[in-house]
């Protein structure tokens, strides 16, 4: 055999006079490498391969068609190789094409191979064994992580093998268990029918799990949303009108949270939190409860208050005026003492029930004040026409010693009238009067 035959030469050659060029030089380039050709043409050997074919022309044409090498490389090539690499090929897509047959999920073909040729099913069973212990595996890693979730992270991870043990449940030939209801292999595990229902029904239930568990976990961030912002409406919020509606929200959010299934993680991670809710809530509640209470009982002596300054202007007042006016500021007392120390206004409560109960002091001196110089006056009076009829009936009679101790007496008794009180102008005239009544009697 040639290393180089006919049909090869040719192309190359033909190559050769497109690569050379009409002077002396490209005469010459294309003779050398004609003759290199020719020696391989002459040569007896294994054909010459392309990277040979490519050595011969390359340092004279460095621009020489590497399609045309190509091309060359395969003229040059025996027939008997080609023709056996073309059967070979055959074989192979045939015997694929057979074994794509043979494992077909049909029984009347599987069958009588099974019984004769088992060996040509061992694709199919191979398929079977990948898919079904990668089913067990998901339907197992499933279960744990759905099952038995610790985080939303394993909710979603279970979800996926969920999807995967899924996909190879649906590629078991649930149509070999219809014929053979126990199925035992090489591969040393066996697999049933009501196994297959039941990972089935496993994988089911688990996806209806994932999707409670989804919705549960969706009304717990909802909860926690509405929580959070109940709880930071009422820390910015000023008056108690304010602060009860955040507290009536924090309260819905808190129903919110107790909604969440509390069979689903979510409910487990729910009852942690209302548990703190509530805990909060009650304490948040309590105080605002005796906050309202603590304004209530300010509001109101507050309100006693108010009347019992209005009803002390314009003095001075009758002993019967000062004690309403004492009662007022007892009732304006009597509120603030009901405030207990635990409430949050109890400070405020205090201090104007200092102020009030310094105010009753007062009120209660001038009550004081005003009867004792009602009481004063009103001996003064008493005594005034006891004395002067003495005088009228018999005038030479009259001590007048006695009568002026007498005057004087009254005049002491007068000046004991408080100034400020209803007693206080008459008593002035009376002791005017008194005055230069004890100057006429008094001896020059």
């Amino acid at each position: 055999m040639f290393r180089l035959n006919h049909r090869a030469k040719e192309i190359l050659r033909a190559e050769v006079q497109k690569c050379s060029t009409a002077d002396l030089a490209g005469q010459v380039q294309r003779e050398i490498v004609l003759k290199r050709l020719e020696k391989l043409r002459s040569s007896k050997g294994s054909p010459a391969i392309l990277e040979e074919l490519r050595d011969k022309v390359s340092d004279i044409f460095p621009n020489f068609s590497e399609k045309a090498l190509k091309a060359a490389a395969r003229a040059n090539r025996p027939p008997g190789v080609l023709s056996k690499i073309q059967w070979t090929a055959g074989m192979i897509v045939g015997s694929a094409g057979v074994l794509w047959v043979v494992n077909l999920p049909y029984p009347m073909i599987r069958w009588p191979v099974a019984r004769t040729a088992p060996i040509l099913l061992l694709p199919s069973y191979i398929s079977m064994d990948y898919h079904y212990r990668h089913a067990v595996a998901r339907v197992e890693q499933a279960d744990q992580l759905i099952n038995y979730a610790t985080s939303p992270a394993d909710l979603t991870l279970g979800e996926v093998k969920i999807k995967e043990a899924q996909q190879h449940l649906d590629a078991l030939p649930v149509w070999f268990l219809g014929y053979w209801p126990q199925y035992t292999f090489w591969f040393g595990w066996q697999f049933t029918l009501d196994e297959f229902e039941t990972a089935r029904a496993n994988v089911g239930r688990m996806e209806a799990k994932v999707f409670q568990e989804k919705n549960a976990l969706k009304q717990l961030e909802q909860g926690v949303e509405a929580l959070n912002a109940a709880q930071q409406q009422y820390q910015q919020e000023q008056t108690a009108a304010d602060k009860e509606t955040a507290l009536k929200s924090w309260q819905v959010a808190i129903d919110q949270l107790e909604q969440v299934p509390p069979a689903t993680l979510s409910g487990r991670n729910a009852q942690s939190k209302l548990t703190a809710a509530k805990r909060d809530f009650e304490q948040v509640a309590s105080l605002a409860e005796g906050g309202a209470r603590t304004s209530t009982l300010v509001a109101a002596a507050q309100q006693f208050a108010i009347s019992a300054t209005e009803a002390a202007q314009n003095p001075p007042h009758n002993a019967d005026e000062w004690e309403e006016i004492a009662l007022l500021w007892q009732q304006a007392i009597e509120r603030l003492t009901q405030v207990p120390v635990a409430d949050p206004g109890y400070i405020e409560a205090q201090r104007l029930l200092a102020k009030y109960q310094r105010n009753l002091g007062i009120v209660r001196t001038r009550l004081s004040a005003e009867q004792a110089s009602f009481a004063a006056l009103k001996q003064a009076k008493d005594t005034i026409p006891t004395m002067f009829a003495a005088t009228a009936a018999d005038d030479s009679a009259v001590n007048r010693n006695q009568l002026i101790a007498q005057l004087q007496g009254i005049i002491n008794q007068l000046q004991t009238v408080k100034s400020g009180t209803t007693a206080y102008p008459e008593a002035q005239q009376l002791l005017a009067s008194a005055q230069k009544k004890l100057e006429q009697v008094q001896p020059k």
